[in-house]
């Protein structure tokens, strides 16, 4: 079932910030999540014609915070000075929960139970815990209850190796415990099933790490606030661009999700990193109060599901439902954001975004939409250069998109992810 989502008043964003996307690097990051959303939340408050305190409600997204971050919302809003009467609550739709979190902003603007709201997500996946095994929690169950020295060495008599053997959560997230794939195992099967070549997918890489390259030399990221580290490191930029990559280098790299045959690898795949996203959203009537200026309106909202071993067509599905419904055409989009999750599942995107069988068949959809053109998607780059926080990436893009149609004087914009578990997210955005 589809839920689908209209506003009955307007809902405009205000302003955004994030912080710089933090690549992984095999050990916990200088960050925490909250630390993260923290940061990014700070400065935008901060340069507010409005006091913090005068929020109604603080909404964030987050896959998997840290156990000093139960409902990680309320202790971001704590310490962002937001006073103790502002609510606040924390969403979790995987890799779409940053989206989540502007979409249920728009809603309580709409139906009028908020004017004032601050959304986003966040999320430290070099955080994300490793964990025991149940043999050995029952193992320490057993030594628990052990009475004397003497039960307690027949404990120990029945230590094993397999006991040590720890579970890494951010794999076992990564992988859906319905159908049994990872998400990288659920690209493969795109690329197989669209016929997407090993180059292809290589050369949208290439591509996405030359948009980001460009995008920080023409300075057009100016959401990002820059964020000191406890030892004094500053992080001004997101730090997995590759500007030295090339064709040959990413050819060169070997397959991650089904050796040796496969075609997805770590350079054409999602960078796992750290970061979060904020956006200020408002009512008509906050905007008028508070003589606040516009970055444009949130539109309109569609979340999708599909069968979860093709969940990287989850962006067709929801934009699907969503143009459809605002009686558009690709022609009348300015500006794309695909999250990319994978290579491999943006070019499935792509091809069956213009395939009449499948928008027939899976969309009841009579005509395509008209292609994407290439050179109005990702322009600034995408989570395979920038990479994805799975609980940010929803709130940057619509955070980045607003910004394009801000700096190129354009209209209207569209941002989606895909969702693990098998769903789809999208959002129609108008600048101001």
């Amino acid at each position: 079932m589809n839920s689908r989502t209209s506003y009955a008043r307007p809902v405009y964003i205000i302003d955004g910030s994030r912080t710089p996307f933090l690549k992984v690097r095999g050990r916990p990051g200088l960050f925490r999540a909250s630390d993260l959303a923290v940061l990014a939340g700070r400065p935008l408050l901060a340069r507010q014609a409005f006091r913090a305190r005068l929020l109604d409600e603080v909404i964030l997204g987050c896959v998997s915070s840290g156990p000093d971050e139960a409902n990680i919302a309320r202790v971001v809003t704590l310490r962002l000075g937001c006073g103790d009467k502002v609510p606040a609550w924390t969403v979790q739709r995987n890799c779409a929960s940053g989206l989540q979190a502007v979409d249920s902003a728009a809603q309580a603007i709409a139906s009028g139970r908020a004017e004032l709201v601050l959304a986003g997500g966040t999320e430290a996946m070099s955080h994300h815990p490793v964990m025991l095994n149940d043999k050995m929690l029952d193992w320490l169950a057993g030594w628990n209850q052990a009475q004397g020295l003497a039960d307690r060495g027949r404990q120990l008599i029945n230590l094993r190796a397999n006991h040590f053997k720890l579970i890494v959560a951010l794999l076992r997230g990564l992988t859906d415990p319905v159908v049994g794939l990872s998400m990288g195992q659920t690209a493969e099967k795109l690329a197989w099933r669209f016929n997407i070549s090993r180059q292809e997918m290589d050369s949208f890489a290439l591509l996405s790490h030359q948009h980001l390259a460009q995008a920080l030399a023409a300075d057009h990221l100016q959401e990002i606030e820059p964020v000191y580290s406890a030892n004094g490191r500053l992080y001004t930029d997101d730090d997995g661009l590759r500007a030295d990559s090339s064709l040959e280098k990413l050819a060169g790299l070997r397959p991650v999700f089904d050796r040796p045959h496969g075609l997805v690898t770590a350079g054409n795949s999602a960078q796992v990193t750290d970061g979060a996203a904020w956006l200020l959203l408002a009512s008509p009537e906050a905007v008028e109060k508070h003589h606040l200026s516009l970055l444009g309106r949130v539109v309109d909202t569609q979340w999708s599901a599909l069968d979860p071993s093709q969940m990287g067509l989850g962006p067709v599905h929801a934009m699907g439902e969503l143009m459809q419904r605002n009686r558009l055409l690709s022609d009348d989009i300015d500006y794309w954001e695909i999250n990319e999750a994978f290579a491999a599942q943006v070019l499935a995107c792509l091809k069956v975004w213009d395939d009449e069988t499948y928008l027939r068949n899976e969309l009841s959809i009579d005509k395509p939409f008209g292609a994407i053109p290439p050179d109005r998607l990702n322009v600034d780059g995408g989570a395979i250069s920038i990479g994805h926080p799975v609980g940010a990436s929803g709130a940057r893009l619509v955070l980045h998109l607003m910004k394009i149609l801000q700096r190129t004087g354009s209209r209207r914009g569209m941002a989606s992810l895909c969702i693990g578990g098998g769903q789809g997210g999208a959002m129609l955005l108008e600048a101001a």
